[in-house]
């Protein structure tokens, strides 16, 4: 009986090896999929983001990512000063800015 037995475990051992292909096959539709759906869009994001911090400068009309829009008065390193309203004036952190708005936007100030 117990002879019986052993053949068909090697029998199901050389079966299986073409699963292990398909696993790696499988594996690495997974890790293409992550890329082109998560890490690609987001490091371009990313990128952009960077470009529109970096080409700021004294006049441009932006809007910060708590939704307080303004003129850039001044241009710091880490920090930018927006004018928010006639004489009123706040500094807020450059990786806050969620978008350069269109020349003449903000006609009020």
């Amino acid at each position: 009986m117990l002879e019986f037995l052993i053949p068909a475990a090697h029998a199901q051992d050389a079966s299986s090896a073409g699963g292990g292909i398909a696993q790696i096959v499988m594996l690495v539709g997974f890790v293409l999929i992550f890329y082109f759906l998560l890490w690609r869009p987001q490091s371009k994001r990313a990128k952009q983001h960077k470009q529109l911090i970096s080409n700021l400068s004294k006049g441009d009309e932006i809007v910060i990512g708590g939704g307080l829009m303004g003129r850039v008065t001044n241009v710091g390193d880490d920090f930018i000063s927006l004018e928010i309203a006639e004489g009123t004036e706040v500094n807020v952190q450059k990786n806050s800015v969620a978008a350069v708005l269109p020349k003449g936007t903000l006609k009020s100030i």
